[in-house]
């Protein structure tokens, strides 16, 4: 029994998220088991080893999706499809930085020959730069979320955004099954339909975070969401009316599931020169993610369609880290 672990001992070990291994379960790519005498519901050694190949799969830049399909297919035929895909696709990201690149020196020669020549007036007109700049495909170059996601992010990556305060009507649950994040999503989407609300505040806007974010007593982790109400809205049990304070977040927008970003933007706070951490922005909410939450962006939409019907990958969410300027 000593190869089993607990969902803490095993992203601690691998170095991935909680919220990326439970929604590595939730998808199916992953399952643990409950065993007597063990409080937590653990990983025996083929989950971990599983795990780890999915780690590996990502850091090749391989979708969910993807790799979903190869772990259901032993055979070799599929995988070698699937992989020829993204050696295709890497190819034209390939020629494309050639391309940039080529460009980039043909400036810094110009540069060179002329130290004072005016850009705008004489480089970008330049014949043999336009040559160079014709065979490339800006469609082909778009980088995926999935690199941005597994590379360090840029300043150019992460927006700065304020959220306005606004008072919510917060749905609660703490569970392994079928999920707090399902349980909260039936409670407030079964309230937006009683109250009309995308009627009557179709400026209301869905949070959600952690709360807390590993098991207690064995009770699984706590999941909680906020949809922001008009202030003299009345709301009915389970749901309980608070208030958000807002402020200003660093934000970094993902589809559906990759959760592993949340490690990328932490990182890009604590290198940041110019912003802080700004913690206890959620009454009763503590840990070292105080605060981060989730933006469901084009909530209405999903809510409109049936979210069971709107594909992992068109679903966007922002996650944010509340934010302050530094010696404020």
């Amino acid at each position: 029994m000593n190869d089993l672990q607990t969902i803490t001992q095993l992203t601690k070990s691998l170095g991935v998220s909680t919220r990326t291994l439970r929604y590595y379960e939730r998808i199916g790519l992953l399952q643990s088991r409950r065993v007597e005498g063990y409080a937590y519901r653990v990983y025996d050694e083929e989950a971990t080893a599983r795990l780890k190949q999915i780690i590996l799969l990502r850091k090749l830049r391989v979708p969910l999706k993807q790799i979903a399909q190869l772990l259901r297919d032993d055979g070799t035929v599929n995988a070698i499809e699937l992989f020829m895909q993204n050696i295709d696709e890497l190819d034209d990201e390939i020629t494309s930085l050639s391309t940039i690149r080529d460009i980039l020196q043909a400036l810094v020669d110009k540069l060179r020959e002329s130290a004072s020549v005016r850009i705008g007036e004489h480089l970008l007109s330049d014949r043999k730069i336009m040559a160079l700049m014709a065979p490339l495909n800006l469609n082909k170059f778009a980088l995926k979320e999935a690199d941005e996601k597994l590379n360090k992010l840029k300043d150019r990556d992460v927006r700065i955004v304020y959220l306005p305060p606004a008072t919510v009507a917060a749905a609660y649950a703490q569970g392994t099954e079928p999920g707090p994040e399902l349980e909260t999503a039936d409670i407030v989407d079964k309230f937006i339909a009683g109250s009309g609300l995308a009627n009557v505040y179709p400026a209301s806007r869905h949070y959600g975070f952690n709360n807390p974010d590993e098991p207690v007593h064995g009770e699984g982790h706590g999941y909680e969401r906020y949809i922001t109400i008009p202030d003299d809205m009345e709301v009915p049990a389970p749901l309980v009316k608070k208030r958000f304070v807002g402020g200003v977040y660093a934000a970094y927008t993902i589809p559906m599931g990759e959760w592993d970003a949340w490690l990328a933007l932490h990182a890009w706070v604590v290198n940041s020169d110019r912003y802080d951490f700004r913690w206890y922005t959620i009454e009763g909410v503590s840990g070292w993610t105080c605060g981060w939450i989730e933006e469901h962006l084009n909530y209405w939409n999903w809510h409109a369609s049936g979210e069971s019907k709107v594909r992992n990958e068109d679903r966007q969410i922002d996650l944010l880290i509340p934010i302050q300027e530094k010696n404020a």
